[in-house]
């Protein structure tokens, strides 16, 4: 059997109000769009429930493991805005560039924090857009306005960002 590495298996964005933002594939011709935009709502409910108990850290830290093989990690933004990456424990095959610990003991939670950083420096660069309005991709706005079409994020260089970030995410790295 070959050593594997843990990757990144999906990167979720999840709106204030709870509508999906965003969501990445990662390979997405390997993965479900439907299981995953079902896992993102999943784990709406471990946000709330400890919202309450959090302090001023922005890092939820693993929300749940889905299986033996998908965990969950949260992320959380000022303005209420949550990044959710989904590990896959099993991702892809270890190269010589993979150290030894990694493919034997998998992840910790600060593994994860470049990459959620990275996120969130990639969404502020969004909002940061004078063309972007995230009321646009509020549900209640849509329906207030009776407007029709999508609520998620359209940027081209937003989600190549987000792509960049999970091709390129691996346990252990120190930026990304």
């Amino acid at each position: 059997m070959t050593n594997r590495v843990p990757s990144i298996a999906c990167i979720g964005v999840l709106g204030k109000h709870n509508n999906p933002l965003h969501i990445s594939l990662f390979p997405p011709e390997e993965r479900a769009p439907l299981e995953f935009q079902f896992l993102l709502s999943s784990c709406l409910d471990i946000f709330e429930a400890r919202l309450p108990h959090k302090t001023l850290d922005q890092d939820f830290g693993l929300l749940q493991a889905v299986d033996e093989r998908l965990a969950m990690y949260g992320w959380l933004t000022n303005t209420g805005v949550k990044f959710v990456i989904v590990v896959d424990m099993e991702g892809r095959p270890a190269t010589a560039l993979d150290s030894k610990s990694t493919t034997a003991v998998g992840i910790r939670d600060s593994d994860l924090k470049p990459a959620f950083r990275a996120l969130q420096t990639a969404y502020i660069m969004l909002l940061r857009n004078p063309f972007y309005n995230p009321d646009d991709h509020s549900p209640l706005t849509a329906n207030a306005e009776q407007r029709i079409g999508s609520t998620q994020i359209t940027s081209r260089k937003f989600i190549h960002e987000v792509k960049r970030i999970g091709d390129s995410w691996v346990p252990g790295a120190g930026n990304i």
